[in-house]
């Protein structure tokens, strides 16, 4: 019997990180809000969420036995019942703390009526979303920001150049017209932004609206690298910056000053200074805030925080 280690694997790693929406009413959202804390810190399990009248939104992450328990009580509220959760792992803890905090939205786009639950589009599983795309009619569109696309997504998606999501109505106003697009697909990160999309495009009368169920995370999940029609990483909002096929944690790096992911070919670029700036805001970035940002990272890299940009 051979005495070499054998191989790790995604699943053999300690900490869940459960990515989790849920549009619903949810008029007295407040009083959610001191028994899902407790639950949090009871179970040692961190991250933040977002409580809103429209339902629940966010990311935690924690030990098996933790997440389950989280799960277990959110479940029993009867709101949450059908709580949709993707899970992924990796090999430390992506937060630091833990926090459950009362928004407007819980996904922000600003735009009154909108509402996901009266009005979405048509829902596509991953193992179908090759063949809708392959659609020459199918205008392809990436709901996320700048900043998330410019490290992958799928072949011919159009690229809404957006710095936030409350950008993407005027997005849609201005490049779009449901006499003209007469096939629209979207797709975001875990799937709450395209729900929002969706339901604004029916609002303005687009008849033939898809999006990607589970989003790309599920995607990446669920089809293998050989039929898969995504290039690059996805973008994930914590520690680990970027994932990929199998939800394997990625190589990019966090731009403390910018928030911008950064490759490995560009951790190597004379205008990466890690904590400090990157080729994306090096020009950008005053010579006090730089010295500021140096003396940051000297301490955070002492206490062994160097992944984020939290």
């Amino acid at each position: 019997m051979s005495n070499e280690p054998l191989e790790r694997t995604a699943d053999d790693l300690p900490i869940v990180v459960a990515a989790l929406y849920r549009f619903v009413a949810l008029p007295n959202h407040q009083d959610l809000r001191p028994s899902i804390e407790a639950v949090l810190v009871e179970n040692n399990v961190k991250g933040s969420l977002l409580l809103a009248t429209e339902g629940i939104n966010g990311t935690i992450a924690g030990t098996r036995d933790g997440i389950d328990a989280v799960l277990d009580h959110l479940r029993s509220i009867p709101e949450f019942a059908d709580l949709d959760v993707k899970e992924s792992r990796c090999a430390e803890q992506p937060f630091r703390r833990s926090r459950v905090r009362l928004k407007r939205e819980i996904v922000t786009m600003g735009v009154e009526g909108i509402d996901p639950q009266e009005s979405v589009g048509t829902y596509v599983d991953p193992q179908d979303w090759n063949d809708l795309i392959a659609d020459p009619e199918v205008v392809l569109i990436d709901t996320r920001n700048e900043y998330e696309i410019a490290i992958g997504s799928f072949e011919g998606a159009q690229n809404p150049h957006t710095e936030s999501f409350r950008e993407f109505p005027e997005f849609v106003d201005k490049q779009l017209d449901p006499s003209k697009q007469k096939k629209v697909a979207m797709f975001c990160t875990g799937g709450i932004r395209c729900e929002k999309s969706t339901a604004l495009l029916k609002q303005k009368g687009f008849q033939e609206v898809y999006h990607l169920r589970g989003g790309i995370l599920k995607y990446l999940e669920t089809v293998p690298p050989s039929e898969s029609k995504w290039n690059g990483d996805c973008f994930v909002f914590d520690q680990r910056v970027s994932v990929g096929h199998g939800l394997a944690e990625g190589e990019h790096v966090m731009c403390f000053a910018c928030g911008w992911p950064v490759s490995k070919e560009d951790q190597q670029h004379p205008d990466f200074k890690a904590g400090v700036h990157c080729p994306n805001c090096v020009n950008e970035i005053s010579e006090e805030r730089k010295r500021r940002f140096a003396e940051r990272q000297a301490m955070w890299e002492k206490q062994g925080r160097v992944k984020s940009g939290e």
